[in-house]
This record gives C-alpha cells, structure tokens and sequence, in this order.
C-alpha cells in the first residue's frame, strides 16, 4: 500500500474524516464498527526499502486496526507528533529524539534496528572517494574538489547525520554552487544524484533497493559514525485528546515482538544478498556503537 502524504497544516480531525470518506465508510463511532485508525509518521527509508509493506499487513491482521502510512523526513515526522497529527513514530535521528521526549512529547520509546548510512556517486569516482580514511575526510574531498553533492535538505535523520560530517568538518556547505538540496525523500534524491552524477549521502536500505534503477555506487561505507539507529515510540496521548494511545502501544510492541523482529533479520536477503535492516529489540544503542 502506498503511503499517504499531506501537508502537515491539515488538522487532524479532518484528515482523519478525509480517510474514512476515501474508504467509503460513514463516521459513526466505533459503535457502528468502523475500523479503527492508527496514524503511523515515519521515515520515507522504511517505505522506500519496502520494509513496512512487508510489516504492515501483519500487524493490521495480528490487531485489527487500520494502519494508515505517513512517510516523511524524521523532523517531520516529530513535527507531526508535537502537533498530534500521528499517533506512533518510527524515526532515526537518536538526539532529535531524545530532545522530544524530554519535551514531553514521546513515551515508550523503543530501540528497533539499525543499519548504516553511506555515500555514493559515480563509478568511475572522479574523486576518489573510496581511499577516504573516514566519512569527514570524504566529505573534505567534497569541498575542495566542488564535486556535485545532492543533500536531502528536509529535516530528516539522514540530512541531520550529513549536517553533523559537515560540523565535524568545520564548515557550512549551504550556499555554494555545488551544494543542492533537493527537500526531498531518499528515494527522489538519489535520483536527482543519479541524473547528475553526483555525490549523496543516503541509507544502506534505499539505496540497495533501489540500486537497479541507479547508475550510483557505493565509494565509502564502514565509519562507525554511519551508524543509522531507528526508534518507534508513542506520541504522548497527555499532549493530545486525538491520540489512539492503546493503538500506539499495540504498534510499538508489535515492532519489538520476536516474530517482527525475525522478519526485519531476514528482510531483503532473498533479493539483495544480505538483510536492509539488523534487528536490535532488547540490545541498547551502547552495544551498537561498542560494536
């Protein structure tokens, strides 16, 4: 199933009318046994890899509930849960995170799965890339050789990580001729990338799944600081009277149960080779980055 993408100025209360129209179902209640709706804000990576159609069936099977599939960038996805236009988060970006709980915001946030983050380009890498000792000096390469480089440029995990190299570095990118930002999902800008031959960060996941379609390849992967962690978590259901607190819960411990968690291990070997995901249930972020 496709996810639903909106503007995040529409209420809440209209956009969940506006799907139980769609879907030719009159609001009555749940006396009247109208399926009930969870509202799902997540990263475009866990829809572009193809990893939720995979889950999503799943879980409306397993609870009964309607899954309606919102991705976008994590920023807006927390943007979203602030305002209470989603109910639960899958997201990847540990400190951004973190801060909305502290707001108040987030509850029962749970330690999902992980891959890694990689930057790819042009095969024949007019910068040779590939000799890069870590993902800074890459990037270095970037800069002094004004090579094209796409960023997502929309709030997401994965622009929060590249702007977090490029701090690392020292230097602010925006502005410069050779630095675009498409405000797009990881899928569009590895496209925007591919037709340019460029350079841009992405996830192991999108880029492996859509790898036949691209002409871009792997040139650096492996520093620790790639590391791409993903959370689900509940909206606080205090912050919102909107907020279907039992359908939340219900997703984040369908999300850490064993049989989810031995799908996401297996995800995506029988096409590429080797799992999109590594699940991570039970383990704390310390044992990642101690790995």
């Amino acid at each position: 199933m496709m996810p639903f993408f909106f503007s995040t100025d529409m209420f809440r209360p209209a956009y969940r009318l506006a799907l139980l129209m769609l879907g030719g179902v009159l609001l009555f209640g749940a006396a009247c046994g109208s399926d009930e709706t969870l509202i799902l804000a997540t990263t475009t990576s866990t829809f572009d890899s193809g990893l939720l159609d995979e889950l999503e069936p799943l879980f409306e099977e397993q609870t009964g509930l309607n899954l309606k599939i919102i991705a976008v960038g994590t920023g807006q996805a927390l943007e979203m849960g602030r305002r209470g236009d989603a109910d639960v988060l899958v997201v990847h970006a540990p400190t951004a995170e973190e801060e909305f709980v502290e707001e108040g915001y987030g509850v029962n946030r749970q330690l999902v799965m992980h891959n890694d983050f990689v930057i790819v380009g042009p095969d024949d890498d007019p910068i040779d890339m590939r000799s890069a000792e870590d993902a800074v000096t890459a990037l270095l390469g970037l800069r002094t050789s004004e090579m094209t480089f796409v960023s997502r440029g929309d709030d997401s995990g994965t622009h929060k990580r590249e702007l977090s190299l490029w701090n690392e570095l020292g230097f602010d990118p925006a502005g410069e001729d050779w630095y675009l930002e498409s405000g797009q999902g990881m899928g569009a800008t590895l496209q925007i990338a591919n037709q340019r031959e460029a350079y841009t960060l992405t996830d192991r996941a999108t880029y492996l799944a859509l790898k036949d379609v691209l002409d871009l390849e792997i040139l650096f992967e492996g520093d620790p600081g790639l590391l791409n962690i993903y959370h689900v978590m509940q909206v606080n259901p205090d912050t919102s009277g909107d907020i279907n607190a039992s359908g939340a819960t219900a997703f984040v411990d369908f999300m850490v149960a064993g049989e989810t968690q031995a799908i996401i291990a297996e995800f995506g070997i029988d096409k590429f080779g080797q799992p999109l995901f590594v699940p991570d249930a039970g383990r704390s972020v310390a044992e990642l980055t101690e790995e």
